[in-house]
């Protein structure tokens, strides 16, 4: 249960000593801030008493801001909680909290069924930023640091990170990597392909022989892509019932259209 949020004045401002008063506003402001603090959201009357406020005031703001993609409502929970709408309107470096709490479990679920490692990933400039990193139980796994920074055109991450951009705008950015080469852009482009037409990519690992890189992108609520879900998929020799790549591919693809929807993807339309 989230604390009760104090010290606001009659109209509902935090500050009750500022010039100009909009309350309709304020609650709207404090709504979002109120979310933006909860990874599993609230329902109407936790927000509603956190804010002090009564539910119809609440319930009126709140269809609001459904009704412009702000929030989203969890019709299984009754819990209300932010979309990425936030993320996409700022044009700085991405707030991850909130991707990486809608993808945890999602990611937890993947790698025990697939008996693989999984890592979430945005792109910071030229290069895929590992976010998040979930390995299964067993023994045998290959997997990527938390944090780790990889030139997006060695991987799989990027081309479904860059598929909507044009394939100069791609060509750019990776030429600001030393060890870029035509022979690499063109194996990268094979695989920005496969995800612009396939909405799932493979390609060999630039860095481990015998891996095979698995991704899918991840939508945010305005269609553009938030972020990657990668498997670096290892065979294993030993017998064993894995799932195949192919299998591999398929649960992929519905752990990413899981978390796409999760952080608002079709909200818009």
């Amino acid at each position: 249960m989230p604390e009760k949020v104090k010290d606001r004045n009659e109209n509902g401002d935090a500050d009750a000593n500022l010039k100009y008063s909009a309350p309709a506003l304020s609650k709207g402001l404090d709504i979002l801030e109120l979310l933006a603090e909860q990874s599993q959201g609230l329902k109407k009357a936790e927000i509603a008493q956190a804010l002090n406020r009564s539910i119809s005031e609440i319930y009126r703001m709140l269809a609001v801001l459904q009704s412009r993609g702000y929030v989203m409502l969890d019709t299984a929970s009754e819990r209300y909680s932010l979309t990425m709408r936030m993320f996409e309107l700022s044009h700085r470096f991405p707030p991850t909290k909130r991707l990486t709490a809608v993808a945890g479990e999602i990611m937890e679920e993947t790698a025990i069924r697939l008996n693989q490692s999984v890592h979430l990933a945005i792109l910071n400039g030229s290069e895929i930023l590992v976010i998040a990193q979930v390995d299964p139980p067993g023994n045998n796994i290959t997997s990527v640091r938390l944090g780790a920074r990889v030139p997006m055109v060695f991987t799989s991450s990027g081309a479904c990170l860059s598929y909507q951009m044009t394939r100069e705008k791609r060509a750019q950015m990776c030429s600001k990597n030393p060890n870029f080469t035509q022979e690499a852009l063109d194996v990268f482009e094979d695989t920005v392909r496969q995800a612009a037409e396939t909405g799932v990519c493979q390609s060999p690992s630039a860095i481990i022989q015998g891996v095979h890189n698995v991704s899918v992108p991840i939508i945010g609520f305005g269609g553009e892509v938030a972020a990657s879900l990668t498997v670096p998929f290892v065979r294993r020799l030993i017998k064993s019932s894995d799932p195949d790549i192919d299998e591999c591919k398929k649960v992929l693809i519905d752990a990413g259209n899981e978390i796409s929807k999760k952080i608002g993807a079709g909200a818009a339309g």
